[in-house]
């Protein structure tokens, strides 16, 4: 029996109804980035992703194809499969939900769950989504339709899809009896859900006005896992794709050593359009067979273009084998994973795409290397010096900023916080290069043939930067999947089959008399930024079908948006006097947390240079769930406004922020301005 930690991470099992795009894939390479850190760290690791592959839109795509439901199936699995090939994704395990040892596990829950009393039959009326497969109240909905007397005919869901009114027999699982359960749970495990903004919306929104039984299964369709001895009804999709982490791991099999060995999950990882049925549904069902929960569940943010979530409907669809068949795997990896913060949104657009391939990996990281192999060659015929310190000023601070920096990218990735870990990779990075402009080794070299002061100094910086680029190459294995070999192929050193190890990374840990290539190649070429912009917008246009869709939905916004563009072009202007009146000051945000009357304000302090704290509230809490992430940060705000109470709580101000296409971003200030300073 290994004594190896064990460590189980699963991403949601995807819908193949359609192409995956950046987004889509944003979840998985997140994942392994996760599940290759773990294994680096020598822990037993079992990474699980999949599809969920019944439903009545499948049954829809396949009809529409002249195919079967499986031949369908197929087809879209073997493409995700290729895209997780060609991504780089180490997954231990893929599921198909259509796979015959699952099915009979659902089958047998859904059976255990009848005979203890969690589920019964009923009538079901409400509204659905195909799309979604999701069934939702008019509460719920993010668009309603009526007719002229005011009754409603329909709606959209938040997803934008349309929804259906139904009306079938359905048997319902019991939600309600574990509705106080689920509420205890949350407050004995604060950290169960992440970030903590999601378990509050669960609460708000779904728990705590009531949580309603969930209907469980369909007789409108017939692709599905039949419930035993009532095959007319089909297991509906949500019971049958969260049992997807257990039954991978053997659950209720002959063989259940897997389940025995990595249940509970550590991190179950899954977009925030689907956190309801993963910190509701998941844990009653878990809590009612008897299992525990997993450890943690991250409801992560969407990687959205500057015109809202990627959607084919909209025509702004990006996908990865476009950008990595052009940039490489690796910028795509650390594109995604860099630029995504935890808990919120982040958004793609091509310009910051190449600026980060060119200023971090071309400018700050590959010319560290280029640099360094270049002097190494130059000044000590291509062999690395031992390590030694304390031969210049500089060397006990780059000691001690690695030494730092390993410290909180452990501390970032072991909470799967990859944008943060990277920035303390670069933080060693940019350490590195000014170690280079503090030391000289241009001006040591001139000095070494007569100061062996002189030379001891070039020998201990040279072996320095050897030693911080071994450990960026090491931190960077979990994010890519070529550079770091490449890496320690140009500084002479062996790479290891299954990797480098991260158990104990130090600044020290290159054998002396290593010798380097004799001429290393960039391993980020810098990207012409005209070029590659309108190359990466022009992948934006191939949609050409969403993008007709988009056409005809913005057809029908005109009228309104006109009506919309009048008003504003007949606000009065105002005179310089009127906006003299206005006082904007320069304040840090010291704390934010939620307002607890309130699903829209965030309460903030900031310290505005005076000597009291001011508190100002901003209905900002659907663009920030997670509001730690302002902490530190200076804002603009009006300063002179009347104070007035929301929610209870006293508001002295207002924070500036930017909106444009449904996104607040709050406008962040230069660290240099000093709070109290006044803004014209």
């Amino acid at each position: 029996m290994s004594d190896k930690k064990t460590f189980y991470i699963t991403t949601p099992i995807y819908y193949p109804s359609g192409k995956l795009q950046l987004g889509n894939t944003y979840t998985t390479v997140l994942a392994d980035a996760t599940a290759r850190y773990h294994r680096l760290l020598d822990e037993d690791v079992f990474f699980l992703t999949g599809t969920d592959e019944h439903g009545e839109k499948i049954q829809k795509k396949a009809n529409e194809a002249g195919t079967s439901e499986i031949e369908y199936l197929d087809k879209m699995i073997k493409d995700i499969k290729d895209l997780w090939s060609l991504m780089g994704i180490s997954y231990d395990k893929f599921i198909r939900t259509t796979d015959e040892g699952h099915e009979k596990a659902v089958q047998k829950i859904f059976q255990q769950l009848l005979d203890q009393g969690d589920i019964y039959k009923g009538q079901y009326e409400g509204w659905y989504s195909v799309s979604d497969e999701e069934y939702f109240t008019e509460s719920q909905l993010a668009e309603v339709y009526r007719d002229e007397n005011g009754k409603m005919i329909g709606g959209k869901a938040p997803s934008g899809h349309e929804v259906e009114k139904i009306q079938e027999e359905s048997y319902f699982f019991k939600m309600s009896k574990y509705a106080d359960w689920l509420v205890d749970y949350y407050k004995s495990h604060p950290d169960f859900v992440q970030p903590h903004a999601r378990m509050n919306e669960m609460l708000q929104n779904f728990i705590l006005p009531g949580l309603e039984d969930l209907a469980v299964t369909r007789t409108s369709s017939n692709w599905g896992v039949p419930v035993p001895g009532d095959e007319r009804h089909v297991i509906y999709v949500w019971i049958d794709a969260l049992a997807n982490y257990i039954t991978a791991l053997g659950y209720d099999s002959a063989d259940d050593s897997l389940l025995k060995k990595f249940w509970p999950a550590n991190v179950q990882l899954v977009g925030k359009e689907i956190v309801r049925f993963h910190i509701i549904y998941w844990p009653i069902m878990l809590h009612a067979l008897g299992l525990e929960l997993p450890k943690e569940i991250i409801g992560h943010g969407w990687l959205v273009m500057k015109d809202g979530k990627m959607s084919k409907s909209k025509g702004n669809v990006i996908y990865p084998e476009d950008l990595t068949a052009r940039y490489g795997l690796d910028a795509v990896r650390y594109y995604l994973l860099r630029s995504m913060p935890f808990g919120n949104d982040g958004v793609f657009s091509p310009e910051d795409f190449v600026s980060r391939v060119n200023f971090d990996l071309a400018n700050d990281l590959g010319n560290l290397l280029n640099r360094t192999v270049a002097m190494i060659n130059k000044y000590e015929d291509g062999v690395i010096p031992a390590f030694t310190t304390g031969k210049t000023d500089f060397d006990e601070d780059l000691d001690l900023v690695v030494e730092k920096q390993i410290t909180e990218y452990n501390q970032h990735l072991s909470s799967v916080h990859t944008a943060d870990a990277l920035e303390a990779v670069w933080g060693v990075v940019r350490r590195a290069n000014k170690y280079i402009d503090e030391t000289e080794p241009w001006v040591l070299a001139k000095k070494s043939g007569e100061d062996e002061d002189a030379k001891a100094a070039l020998q201990s910086v040279l072996a320095h930067l050897a030693g911080a680029l071994r450990a960026v190459a090491a931190m960077l294995q979990p994010v890519m999947t070529d550079a770091p070999r490449q890496m320690f192929a140009q500084l002479g050193l062996d790479y290891p089959e299954k990797g480098v190890s991260l158990v104990g990374l130090a600044i020290d840990q290159v054998p002396a008399g290593t010798k380097v290539v004799a001429k290393g190649e960039p391993i980020f070429p810098r990207l012409d930024v005209e070029e590659e912009v309108a190359y990466i917008a022009s992948l934006v246009s191939k949609d050409t079908k969403g993008k007709g869709r988009a056409v005809k939905e913005a057809a029908k916004q005109g009228a309104k948006e006109q009506e919309v563009s009048e008003e504003i072009q007949h606000k009065d202007l105002i005179e310089y006097d009127d906006f003299d009146k206005v006082e904007i000051l320069a304040a840090k945000i010291t704390a934010a947390e939620f307002v607890e009357k309130s699903k829209k304000l965030i309460k903030f302090t900031l310290d505005d240079g005076s000597d009291k704290p001011r508190q100002i509230l901003s209905g900002i809490r659907q663009w920030y769930p997670e509001p730690e992430v302002l902490l530190g940060k200076t804002v603009a705000i009006v300063a002179n406004m009347a104070p007035r109470k929301m929610a209870g709580e006293l508001s002295e101000g207002m924070i500036l922020s930017a909106e444009k296409n449904g996104i607040v971003t709050v406008s962040v200030l230069p660290e240099v301005i000093e709070p109290g300073s006044g803004i014209e």
